[in-house]
């Protein structure tokens, strides 16, 4: 099966398995770019996974079934340095999906959901900033930055970068910098402080205040 056939089998079964997604329906995602410029550097790929909170329990999981990857095709490839970092080598690159449907099969599976990330300003503005180009909107999700409910929730740990925390919980990331792996290592990360996040939050908005009370924290440096 072609790429374009692949891609369009995909984006016709999200159409009607995501478009409404459930208020407990969480999607974990990282990119992978040409740069670390969110406003001049190219999107080169998103991944994503949804999880699943119970609010009763306490608990949230990963469904690996309602996962989503996607590579981007470009005019002109990234530097060999970047690709030696995220590995999505020059002809993947050249033959990805075409960016304005990539958007459409990625607002799909995102439906309602909100979205977390580590870090999350930068895929934010990156994926806004190609959303608004290649579709003339943007999306309504609420976003999150898990980094700030670890910093809430472990205060004491030195830690800022996602290495560091990977670190202090003993999470082994599968291949760091490629984009599907490091969502997952993410989800990990998610459930690791989850106990300590769970018993202080009933609900979305909870979580939400939760995190912005990273703002008022002293950071370990």
């Amino acid at each position: 099966m072609s790429a374009k056939a692949w891609f369009q089998r995909l984006l016709g079964s999200l159409k009607g398995a995501s478009a409404e997604a459930a208020p407990t329906r969480w999607i974990m995602l990282d990119v992978e770019t040409s740069g670390l410029d969110p406003r001049n550097d190219r999107l080169l790929a998103i991944a994503a996974v949804g999880m699943q909170v119970n609010w009763a329990s306490g608990t949230i999981q990963v469904n690996i079934g309602d996962s989503f990857e996607v590579v981007l095709r470009q005019e002109e490839v990234s530097t060999k340095e970047n690709i030696l970092l995220h590995g999505i080598g020059a002809e993947r690159q050249r033959q990805g999906i075409d960016p304005r449907e990539a958007m459409e099969a990625f607002m799909h599976f995102a439906g309602g959901a909100p979205l977390l990330a580590f870090h999350a300003a930068f895929d934010q503005a990156l994926i806004t900033r190609y959303f608004h180009k290649h579709l003339d909107t943007q999306l309504a999700n609420d976003w999150l930055d898990i980094d700030h409910l670890c910093a809430v929730t472990y205060e004491k740990v030195r830690a800022r970068a996602l290495d560091d925390w990977l670190d202090h919980f003993g999470i082994h990331c599968a291949v760091r910098h490629q984009a599907a792996a490091d969502t997952l290592a993410e989800c990990e990360l998610l459930q690791r402080i989850w106990p300590r996040v769970a018993p202080q939050c009933s609900n979305w908005r909870d979580v939400q205040r939760l995190a912005n009370q990273h703002r008022w924290i002293q950071r370990a440096q």
